[in-house]
């Protein structure tokens, strides 16, 4: 039985991470406890999830020409991912995310583009193949939108499944997203795409409706502690994550959502590849960083075993 082929397109960040005690005032300044330097960008922490979780996964993204460029893609082949369409862009920094985090493990987050700013749809030609042979497309919106609109399409018309991470947010085209088979926005995401507040369950539920209408078929809300709200055909449902003390919730949901493609190309029914993903994530927010939080397979199902 051949494995199920996964494509994920989007960034490729180097994150400067600094803790503080709170965030800062306009004008104010702010001592840091802790600063380094990891990896990251939406596209980069989903597609090391889904690595480390099992999929046999393609990344199309780009770095910049200089050293950091050069390292995260060494990094990205230990995650088990297949760097073929990685590219390298001559005269151009890799892109960067500047990253505060405070003492309850909430982040802000500032991002320069860089190189991720070449995934044009120009450039995304040489790697139709990818997504034309692929089971399933996974996108954030930090690659440049007309990219992402194009990857929809191109998915779309070869019977690969696309699903949508609709990070950072902004509102998005009726016919953007007629191309998406499952998106799974955060509350603030869920209310930018339909005008409905998501701070409970019916509001969860309605925007949920809003998005089936415009042709999504599987809709996932994420509520941060409260779970994720799972909506298919007009039937939802809350399904709950797992308690644990978090120390910081960077790439939680990237975690999430590679956890979440990964369980679903296995054959998981939909409740179980999102708990499965549930306990990616509730992992990952146990520790710092990005890229460094997500867990392997066997982390994840040890997390689960010991929750059964």
């Amino acid at each position: 039985m051949t494995t199920p082929r996964l494509a994920v397109l989007g960034s490729i960040n180097v994150d400067h991470i600094m803790n503080i005690s709170q965030f800062p005032k306009p004008g104010e300044t702010i001592i840091g406890h802790q600063y380094k330097i990891a990896f990251g960008g939406k596209g980069a922490n989903q597609a090391v999830a889904c690595g480390r979780s099992g999929a046999d996964i393609t990344f199309i993204a780009c770095v910049g020409d200089d050293a950091i460029g050069s390292e995260i893609i060494s990094q990205l082949k230990t995650d088990n991912i297949h760097i073929d369409a990685i590219s390298i862009i001559p005269q151009t920094p890799t892109g960067v995310a500047m990253i505060l985090v405070n003492e309850q493990g909430e982040n802000v987050i500032s991002i320069i583009a860089g190189a991720n700013g070449a995934l044009t749809p120009r450039h995304l030609e040489q790697y139709h193949h990818v997504i034309e042979h692929a089971d399933a497309l996974l996108m954030q919106l930090e690659s440049p939108l007309d990219t992402v609109f194009e990857a929809a399409k191109l998915a779309k018309s070869h019977h690969t499944k696309v699903i949508l991470n609709p990070a950072p947010a902004q509102p998005l085209s009726d016919e953007f997203l007629s191309f998406i088979d499952v998106i799974t926005p955060n509350e603030t995401e869920a209310e930018i795409l339909t005008g409905i507040s998501v701070h409970d369950e019916a509001g969860a539920a309605k925007a949920a409706d809003i998005l089936h209408h415009k042709g999504i078929k599987q809709v996932l809300i994420t509520l941060g502690s409260r779970g994720v709200w799972f909506s298919e055909q007009g039937k939802g449902m809350i399904i709950p994550g797992f308690r644990v003390e978090a120390v910081d919730t960077i790439a939680a949901g990237d975690t999430f959502n590679g956890a979440f493609v990964t369980a679903i190309l296995e054959g998981k029914p939909s409740v179980e590849a999102i708990r499965f993903a549930h306990a990616a994530a509730a992992i990952a927010v146990t520790r710092h960083g990005a890229q460094s939080s997500v867990p392997w397979r066997h982390e994840i199902e040890s997390f689960l075993a010991e929750r059964a």
